[in-house]
């Protein structure tokens, strides 16, 4: 027979049973059964068991409740939802079993705590519902307040999606279009939550909207008639109702967004032109945002991370942008006056979200007050000068805080504890009822304090002690010897091996005022300073105005740092059709190398003369990292940013396309050059004659004129397509694609250069007009440390294969003559007639000795007899 706690785990167990259940007891959170072995194994602590009934033990495993952010976060980033069962009732006055029930469902997307939480990166909870050729997508991040909802084209889900990177993704269990529009599959890294259909039904998700809202109509947020984006909204609401009802006093605004504003960023141009993370190992330092990042503030940092992942198309809103960044460059002493007082601003973004969710300290509120009043510091400076009227703006966002910033002053001590209840926190004249509690306390304590001293004159006896224990309180001590001096008062109270303990009257008087008063300064510390929260939370929209204005000055003035530093220019932007740069540079690749060493370049592209420009040249030689610059500085120039680059003049793009390297994917059974065939698709389908392309070797992943061919084929129709027509760069290997500058008006032939010197090769990293005839590919095995025999073969098939390959002059290109050629038609390999003369060439003599090659000589010659 169960015992009633475990019939009490097991029904609030049933009530959860997605979820690892921590049931609070005592001091620790308990898990049971199979959560019991789960927790054991994920956080490495030790499994037990515990009799909860006759005969019957259960496996059990706990933790102290004091180190529960610790461990919810390892499980938490295991992708686990965590259900936290806490006692709801006093287990000192409650009969029979003490009440417990689930406070908070946590989910990735539901998280609060700093410690799981990256204070530079939002923490999104999205839903996305399909319908045919619609999606609705909403987002919220409940520790900043943001929330958000569109509706667009199914196919824009998989982009929007990769662009959010949410922690967790509702989706309703019976929808099969998210999967089939790539929704999760392309996102693998997202958590998943199937909810229930309903969950997204259109009435009920308005009336969760109205009611979260506070209002009768979603006319106001410009989602009245979208009902995708309805139903996504509300089902986030709806969710958080179940797991975190506490947010959902948060959510005092909703902002509908059209995918239209922005420019589109698919998932393989991000990782191409690593914008969060680069390198070969994916290292967030060796990317766009580790270069632009020079915030102070966690919403400085976090506001310039959604600016990298959605670049603007509006040029009148970039011009605002570029104004302010521009006002931060024009004077560094202005400049590192705002970011010193920025350095001082805590995350004002979700330190009132805490305090609303009343999960703050004193300490974090304390917090929020100094950074609240630093702001004004930064408007003044931004009111100076004669070019104020460049980021007065930032001014108007802001609103006054001050109501706050007096009410945290009056009320919180300036260093409080880190907890409520022990009278250190609420500061004194806030309360008279406290400040009586208080001195009541303080009396008894300092009659206690010098009781010992008045007991030992009274008695004469010299050792007497007055101490505390937990059990008996308050007590006077006399050793066994100064026993007979004891006053007939003295009550005894407890009889140790060499002294007894005893008390009086008066001393249990002050005793108990002492226990009452604290127990009484607790309760009403406690209750002031959640009415203190309460208070401060009705200016969240003030607040929330501040920390928006806040995070914008951080995110200017840190463009203009980078700026300064490395020699950014302002870029002219238009809605032209030509993207042209002077001396442009890579600003991730300029970062790793000494100053002055990278190798600037110009750039034009223009939709009417110079569409496509077909970029050949040797390995190594800087194709792809050109490539890369390009795009690069055009989305630095789309979110506000001055660039890498003497001058740019940046007609904006609606999207930027990237075919880069290799990849496949094992899991779906799709080769490298399927994968590249499948990303090559989605860029000729989707491009338009506002788009940038980037297209770093087309066809390498198949026979030489199979790849030939469609390298050649996707050119054509880049340029001859009236739907494409987009700015096109085209590294390639293929050196015979040169030929189409001649057949094609808006091709253009330009190459990286290098020079050879005593047999070496120098990569001048310059790119030049004309086309290359070499690749250096086998000089480029020779630097890697291929060994030595391996090059020398190489260089030897390199010989016989240019000499026999069918050719119409200089470069030895191949004369295709028709465009189609016979599958089985392939370049020639050199052909040996004897086995002999093969183990010959292949022989690395270098690495025989004397004798070995004696024996190798006599085997050969043996065998060729």
């Amino acid at each position: 027979m169960s015992t009633p706690a475990r019939k009490q785990y097991l029904r609030i167990k049933n009530e959860h049973p997605d979820a690892v259940l921590l049931f609070r007891m005592g001091d620790f959170y308990e898990t049971f059964d199979n959560d019991a072995r789960l927790v054991s194994n994920e956080l490495e602590i030790a499994l037990t068991s515990r009799e909860m009934g006759r005969g019957t033990r259960v496996p059990l495993a706990g933790i102290p409740y004091h180190a529960l952010d610790g461990y919810l976060a390892k499980l938490i980033k295991k992708g686990y939802r965590v259900a936290i069962c806490e006692q709801t009732s006093d287990a000192a006055t409650s009969r029979g079993i003490v009440d417990r029930e689930v406070v908070r469902v946590v989910t990735p997307g539901t998280v609060i705590e700093d410690s799981i939480l990256d204070q530079g990166v939002n923490n999104y909870l999205a839903a996305a519902i399909t319908t045919g050729e619609r999606a609705g997508l909403a987002y919220v991040d409940i520790t900043t307040s943001e929330f958000a909802t569109s509706e667009f084209p199914t196919s824009h889900l998989p982009v929007e999606l990769a662009r959010l990177n949410a922690a967790e993704l509702l989706v309703p269990d019976d929808d099969g279009l998210l999967t089939e529009a790539g929704g999760t599959e392309t996102n693998a890294n997202i958590s998943t939550t199937q909810i229930g259909a309903d969950m997204f039904r259109l009435d009920w998700a308005r009336e969760a909207l109205h009611n979260a809202l506070g209002v009768t109509s979603l006319e106001g947020f410009g989602c009245e008639r979208l009902p995708l984006a309805i139903q996504a909204a509300g089902a986030i609401v709806r969710y958080l109702e179940d797991r975190q009802s506490a947010a959902i006093g948060q959510l005092t605004s909703l902002y509908t967004y059209s995918t239209e504003e922005y420019m589109v960023l698919d998932r393989q141009t991000r990782r191409n032109l690593e914008l969060f993370e680069g390198g070969r190992w994916g290292d967030s330092q060796s990317s766009l945002l580790a270069v632009l990042d020079h915030t102070k503030t966690s919403m400085g940092a976090r506001r310039l991370r959604r600016w990298i992942g959605r670049p603007l198309l509006d040029v009148a809103e970039l011009t605002k942008r570029q104004n302010a960044v521009e006002w931060f460059h024009h004077s560094a002493i202005r400049r590192g006056q705002v970011i010193a007082i920025l350095d001082k601003i805590a995350d004002i973004e979700r330190l009132i979200n805490k305090i609303r969710l009343f999960s703050a300290t004193p300490r974090d509120v304390v917090n929020l007050g100094r950074s609240l009043a630093a702001a004004p510091e930064i408007w003044d400076i931004l009111a100076q000068d004669d070019d104020a009227h460049k980021v007065e703006w930032l001014i108007d966002e802001s609103r006054d805080s001050s109501e706050a910033i007096d009410l945290i002053g009056r009320a919180i001590e300036d260093n409080p504890p880190f907890n409520v209840g022990d009278g250190g926190v609420i500061r004194r004249e806030f309360s008279n009822e406290l400040d009586e509690l208080r001195q009541s306390a303080r009396n008894a304590q300092n009659y206690i304090a010098s009781l010992e001293k008045i007991e030992r004159e009274r008695t004469g006896i010299k050792s007497l002690k007055v101490g505390y224990n937990k059990v008996f309180g308050y007590y006077i001590e006399i050793s066994r010897p100064n026993l007979p001096q004891a006053p007939e008062e003295y009550i005894r109270r407890q009889t140790l091996v060499n002294a007894e303990r005893f008390i009086t009257p008066q001393m249990k008087e002050y005793e108990s005022l002492i226990l009452n008063a604290q127990e009484r300064i607790a309760e009403l510390e406690g209750n002031l300073y959640r009415q203190v929260c309460q208070q401060i939370a009705n200016y969240a929209a003030a607040i929330m105005a501040t920390a928006r204005a806040v995070s914008l000055t951080d995110a200017f003035a840190s463009f203009a740092d980078v700026a300064d530093q490395r020699a950014y220019v302002r870029p002219e932007l238009n809605d032209g059709n030509a993207i042209v740069i002077t001396q442009g540079r890579h600003p991730i690749v300029e970062r790793t190398l000494e100053s002055g060493r990278f190798v600037p370049n110009d750039t034009r592209l223009s939709t009417r003369d110079e569409q496509i420009v077909l970029l050949t040249g040797p390995n190594m030689a800087g194709k792809s990292t050109f490539l890369r610059q390009v795009a690069l500085i055009t989305l630095m120039a789309q979110i506000g940013s001055f660039v890498p680059a003497a001058a740019a003049s940046i007609g904006v793009v609606d999207r930027i396309f990237t075919r880069v390297g290799l990849q496949d994917d094992l899991s779906t059974g799709q080769s490298t050059f399927m994968i590249e065939m499948l990303e090559t698709a989605s860029i000729l389908n989707h491009a338009t004659a506002r788009s940038l392309v980037v297209l770093d070797e087309i066809g390498r992943g198949t026979s030489t004129y199979d790849g030939l061919a469609i390298a050649r084929a996707v050119a054509e129709f880049i340029h001859n397509h009236p739907r494409a027509g987009c700015k096109t760069l085209f590294a390639t290997h293929y050196h015979e694609l040169t030929q189409l500058a001649d057949v094609l008006p808006r091709v253009r032939n330009y190459n990286v250069t290098v020079a050879e010197e005593g047999g070496e090769v120098v990569f001048l990293h310059r790119i030049a007009p004309g086309g290359a005839d070499r690749s250096y590919g086998v000089y480029v095995a020779r630097l890697a440390g291929m060994p030595g025999a391996v090059v020398n073969r190489a260089w030897e098939v390199l010989k016989d294969l240019e000499d026999t390959s069918p050719s119409t002059g200089a470069g030895g290109r191949i004369d295709h003559g028709s465009p189609s050629h016979p599958q089985s038609q392939q370049l020639p390999l050199i052909q040996t007639t004897h086995a002999v003369i093969d183990e010959i060439l292949a022989l690395d003599l270098s690495s025989l000795t004397p004798l070995e090659a004696i024996n190798k000589l006599y085997e050969l010659q043996e065998r060729a007899r």
